[in-house]
């Protein structure tokens, strides 16, 4: 009906402006006497004259002065009124003049279908146009609302591909298979299942950090069960109309349910799934609630005989909505963590299988010097090795394009820059007094590599990582690593009496382990056994987080109180040590990098007798990027930069 009532008002300011643009121009009256003036001088170009009416042009453009007026006008068309009484022989002075006298009225309409032409056309060409591109716009989209605003955009893998992804890519994350086989199994043999009463999940959320294959893991689900496999990010359900991200949901479990059984998988879920309700979700956010309301009602309506099975992955599963992990919805929850040892030793082994490796390659020492790397690491680190060995016209990718290649990947890039003497020697002893004190604390992980070399943003690293991979820590490893931690600093102090900028970054460290140590794991007699700060990247912006002033000023004496006696212990290990400290340093300054043996050997320790290393930058719960082993990174100004 409204379209109707637009169309009339198209239709009716069209007729409008044909009007005006159809009709004749203007005619300027003039005097009797005036045009009889133009008579003779021979200026009329044409007349017509109905009753006393007489119309007509000039040849030429003249001017008029209307009686009573100052300003002339220029006349070219003109009409004027021949007086009953005259007597001037009119018609046969035009005659004389050869002016053509017309019989057909000037300034008559135009022709019936010229008016419907141009009073019409153009809207009803309009129109017309813009339904042509409606109706195509929803058949090309399937009918998906207004030029296909509202069909989901998700891809369909079909298996039949001659490139599927199976189990058999997925590795380092068997667990993980074992959880998701029943989804496999259903898909394949549903009636073995409906036998005895069982219903395949609704759906199924995969959790864990970036790069540990929840993708990759959908997709071999999908291969394994040999269903049509319907992908889709959750950000690509939102969009600027309102409604459109509920119709794309609608339109996609309909696509699935007529091809069912069949997978759909919801991509980084937390876009469209956060929490409702909370301080992030006032203002501007209907359509998102909108999406989610429809998913949740779409996976509440489900059955067991239709063979939809939804995936998600996500990788914070902690903000999601409750309403999406309750059952019937997201009713089994799999957390796909970082391989262990054997599991990134398995993944190599995948990444590997094109590559021509040489005959020192061994994948169990790599996967052992690559503690807390995921599957995309581990890809990228033997894709760089391959690199490597390309540009030095290798054969094979032989262990030291895969050592040269995890260096630059941890390390950086190697920098062109050159240090004065001064600087050198500082950073040689602060990187010793980090290494060193890692060889002295018992229990803790060796020393891999030492170097003054920069690279990247650091100016020198100290490269440490545990032999095996680590699960639990206890106070005396944890107050370990903050001695190896500030080793830099007191190195400086023990040697130079003074200290610089550069042990800014071990100081945050140190700082937030003993806070997490004091606020967090209970490991403060006077704070005891409770937890009172939030984890980090959880904290309140308005600061509101129930803490009292008097546990927070409590809090921050027995931080104080860990980190100093920490420090005591560094300024003794290094001052009974002073000569390991300088040798190390010395063998440093002259070499630039040294590896494992040669960092203990230098030190004058004994490799298999050392008390242990403190690995340094994986603090639990908080490290910043899982497979990035610990570094201390300064810039060219000695400022260092967290990395």
């Amino acid at each position: 009906m409204r379209f109707g009532w637009l169309l009339l008002a198209l239709l009716a300011v069209n007729w409008i402006v044909s009007s005006f643009i159809l009709a004749p121009p203007e005619r300027t009256a003039v005097s009797y006497t005036y045009f009889l003036t133009q008579v003779d001088a021979k200026n009329i170009g044409d007349i017509t004259s109905t009753g006393d009416t007489i119309e007509g042009s000039l040849k030429a453009e003249a001017s008029y002065t209307p009686v009573g007026e100052k300003k002339a006008e220029k006349v070219t068309r003109f009409t004027t009124q021949r007086p009953s009484f005259a007597d001037d022989s009119l018609f046969t002075k035009l005659q004389t003049d050869g002016v053509q006298v017309n019989a057909n009225p000037p300034d008559a309409p135009a022709p019936i279908w010229q008016q419907l032409l141009v009073g019409f056309g153009p809207t009803l060409l309009l129109v017309g146009l813009l339904i042509w591109f409606l109706r195509r716009g929803a058949a090309a989209a399937g009918g998906g609302g207004i030029g296909g605003f509202g069909r989901s955009r998700a891809k369909l893998y079909q298996p039949d591909t001659t490139t599927r992804t199976t189990f058999a890519d997925v590795a380092g994350i068997e667990e993980v298979e074992q959880e998701v086989t029943e989804i496999v199994d259903f898909l394949r043999e549903p009636e073995r299942y409906r036998k005895l009463g069982a219903q395949i999940p609704h759906g199924v959320l995969l959790s864990g950090p970036p790069g540990t294959g929840k993708t990759l893991l959908a997709r071999a689900v999908a291969g394994e069960a040999q269903v049509p496999f319907f992908s889709m990010s959750a950000s690509e359900f939102i969009e600027m109309i309102v409604g459109v991200g509920a119709s794309r949901v609608r339109d996609l479990f309909d696509q699935a349910k007529k091809v069912a059984p069949s997978i759909i998988f919801i991509d980084e879920l937390d876009a469209i799934g956060r929490a409702r309700g909370g301080a992030q979700s006032l203002g501007g956010n209907d359509e998102r609630e909108q999406t989610l309301n429809q998913i949740l009602t779409e996976m509440d309506g489900f059955t067991g005989s239709e063979g939809v099975v939804v995936l998600a992955a996500t990788n914070r599963p902690e903000i999601l909505d409750k309403a999406l992990l309750r059952p019937g919805r997201f009713d089994r929850r799999v957390t796909v963590s970082p391989p262990d040892l054997d599991g990134r030793r398995k993944i190599l082994e995948v990444h590997t299988r094109g590559v021509p490796l040489g005959p020192d390659v061994d994948l169990a020492a790599i996967a052992s010097t690559t503690p807390g790397m995921v599957g995309a690491d581990l890809k990228n680190l033997v894709n760089e090795a391959a690199l490597l060995a390309a540009r030095r016209k290798h054969e094979t990718v032989i262990g030291a394009d895969f050592s040269d290649a995890l260096e630059k990947i941890v390390l950086g890039t190697v920098r062109g820059i050159l240090l004065t003497q001064d600087e050198r020697r500082r950073t040689a002893y602060h990187e010793s007094g980090h290494a060193l004190l890692g060889m002295l604390t018992p229990g803790a992980d060796p020393v891999r590599k030492i170097s003054i070399i920069p690279r990247g943003q650091a100016l020198g690293v100290t490269f440490q990582s545990p032999s095996t991979d680590r699960y639990g820590y206890s106070a005396e490893y944890l107050k370990g690593r903050i001695i190896g931690a500030l080793g830099g600093r007191a190195a400086e102090e023990v040697v130079f009496g003074d200290m610089t900028t550069g042990a800014e970054s071990d100081l945050d460290q140190v700082s937030n382990i003993a806070r997490q140590m004091v606020g967090r794991w209970g490991m403060s007699e006077a704070i005891g056994p409770v937890t009172v700060l939030p984890p980090p990247g959880s904290e309140s912006p308005l600061g509101l987080d129930g803490v009292a002033p008097a546990t927070k000023e409590l809090i921050d004496a027995e931080v104080r109180k860990i980190v100093e006696e920490c420090y005591a212990q560094a300024l003794s290990l290094l001052g009974s040590h002073r000569d390991q400290l300088s040798r190390l340093a010395e063998r440093l300054l002259q070499s630039e990098t040294l590896d494992e043996d040669d960092a203990y050997a230098a030190a004058g320790i004994e490799r298999d007798k050392a008390p242990g290393a403190v690995a340094r930058g994986e603090v639990p719960g908080t490290a910043p990027a899982p497979g990035l082993p610990p570094v201390t990174v300064r810039d060219e100004d000695g400022v260092p930069i967290a990395k």
